[in-house]
């Protein structure tokens, strides 16, 4: 029985338009202001740090050999929150590059599935998710 991989096909529309929108936005896009205290980089900076996080848990499973336990839900607010004042740091065009630069490797993602996806790698509705955020709020103050 062949592995689901629809996820590679939906993470890389994502990514594409994600990569898309960081090559159009200039500086001043970058420091929009968002919802809830964060600006339109600080959102490519979660978008980051999200991805690294699947990143570095394969990195320490392919190292130890043993499949990481994911994180709870009940975190992700929390998680959230203190990531925030370090994605606000960041200058605006090294967080949208960071956003980009995340992505999973293929051989990431080979790896993740021949052990049957203990860890959940589709990152599209995650960036699907804030891609629209972004987009709605640049086309609202575009007016």
């Amino acid at each position: 029985m062949t592995a689901d991989r629809s996820y590679v096909t939906k993470n890389r529309e994502q990514l594409e338009r994600l990569r898309a929108l960081v090559d159009k936005l200039s500086d001043q896009e970058l420091a929009k202001p968002m919802e809830a205290g964060w600006t339109v980089a600080a959102v490519l900076a979660h978008l980051a740090f999200w991805d690294y996080r699947i990143v570095t848990l394969l990195d320490q499973w392919n190292a130890s050999g043993t499949p990481p336990s994911s994180i709870d839900e009940r975190h992700v607010d929390w998680i959230n929150d203190a990531g925030k004042p370090l994605c606000l740091a960041l200058p605006p065009r090294v967080a949208a590059r960071t956003a980009v630069e995340a992505a999973l490797t293929e051989a990431q993602l080979e790896a993740n599935a021949k052990a049957g996806n203990p860890i959940s790698v589709l990152r599209a509705e995650h960036r699907h998710e804030h891609l629209d955020e972004i987009e709605r709020k640049l086309k609202a103050s575009a007016r």
